[in-house]
């Protein structure tokens, strides 16, 4: 099996140990010029070090995370575009008896037939291929619903705010007073606008 992005990414960026197996604290100290060595503030300096170092690694892994994931969601929208020229390209075929339309092959007939076979492999999905492949559709699906769930509830407050406002102006209650003036003025100033132009 070839590795992932995320193994590759995490093999490179991240050390395989931690700074005081690389780095112990006699030869940081040993950096320094002889008459400091002894110096508390060495120590103090490499515990920062530690420190810093442990949260850029801790970051490093984070945005590998996300890259991983946004490696993923790319490779799944490749693959949903060749679905779509896939279909494209087979929509308005003619299958019928020869000499009635285009004929087309057996092989172009079975993939009609189950749809379009895996493309990086060159055939048919096993059970064991397409479980994955589920997996991620699934997955978009339910990234899908929430962006529409979000989309809703937004929409269901921009329409409450409107029906609220309405209501203000049913019961002549109005929860802004634009410029500061009598609503009245400022409707009569709107109409004559309107009638100018």
């Amino acid at each position: 099996m070839s590795p992932t992005e995320h193994t590759i990414l995490t093999t490179f960026l991240l050390s395989p140990a931690p700074l005081p197996t690389i780095l112990p604290l006699q030869k940081f100290s040993a950096l320094f010029p002889i008459s400091t060595r002894a110096n508390p503030q060495i120590q103090l300096l490499y515990r920062d070090l530690h420190h810093r170092r442990a949260l850029a690694i801790d970051a490093v892994r984070k945005n590998i995370g996300r890259e991983a994931k946004r490696g993923e969601v790319q490779r799944r929208e490749v693959i949903r575009a060749r679905r779509r020229d896939d279909r494209e390209e087979y929509t308005g075929l003619d299958v019928t008896m020869e000499g009635m339309g285009p004929r087309i092959g057996n092989g172009q007939l079975d993939e009609l037939g189950r749809g379009p076979a895996d493309k990086a492999h060159g055939r048919a999905h096993t059970l064991l291929s397409i479980l994955p492949e589920l997996e991620a559709a699934c997955g978009d699906l339910e990234d899908e619903i929430g962006e529409l769930d979000q989309e809703l509830e937004r929409l269901m407050g921009e329409m409450q705010a409107i029906v609220g406002s309405l209501s203000d102006l049913r019961y002549g209650k109005f929860a802004l007073q634009v410029g500061g003036g009598e609503v009245r003025d400022d409707v009569l100033e709107g109409l004559k606008g309107l009638r100018d132009r």
